[in-house]
């Protein structure tokens, strides 16, 4: 019961900060092609595991994230890094995203990446070990200088003895840098 309650709580905030950029762009329609975000940004917020590996020590767990990204000049692609963990051990994260403007400030991503984690055999958000990672999600500015994002994250192949995937739930505040 208390894994389904965290579980719930994990995907209400995170929905909340779905929608909560959708309802605020849905008044700035213009004639104006749709701009996207072009922010760099440092963020922090929460992460929860939904999957469980089947093993012991492969439970779906909470967490939480730091994540970043740099917009490689004109083109549709940034360098995105994130960390996540939880109170056992940390995974890390480097990506690249293809992002594609779905509003004035908004974007819509997806990624691709590798995930290095600290102590294999240990249990983060997104597995128990070393994997590739891809990924979706959706970054919006919701005032100067700060913008609201979430992602899911699945790890192919990433937990010990199942070869079963991990998924994640991240979201949280970065600030523009």
């Amino acid at each position: 019961m208390k894994n389904i309650l965290k579980s719930f709580v994990v995907i209400s905030a995170l929905s909340s900060l779905v929608v909560a950029p959708l309802i605020i762009n849905a008044g700035q329609a213009s004639a104006q092609p749709k701009r996207g975000t072009d922010a760099n940004y440092v963020g922090a917020g929460i992460t929860g595991g939904l999957t469980d590996g089947g093993d012991e020590n492969n439970a779906a767990n909470f967490g939480g994230n730091i994540t970043g990204r740099v917009k490689v000049g004109n083109t549709p692609v940034s360098a995105r890094g994130n960390v996540i963990w939880n109170n056992e051990t940390t995974a890390i994260i480097p990506e690249v995203s293809f992002d594609v403007p779905i509003a004035n400030g908004t974007n819509a991503f997806v990624t691709g990446g590798y995930s290095f984690i600290e102590k294999n055999g240990l249990p983060t958000p997104l597995g128990n070990k070393d994997s590739v990672v891809v990924g979706a999600g959706i970054e919006s500015e919701v005032a100067k200088n700060f913008l609201v994002y979430t992602n899911a994250k699945v790890g192919i192949r990433a937990y010990e003895n199942s070869g079963g995937s991990a998924v994640s739930v991240n979201g949280g505040v970065g600030y523009r840098f």
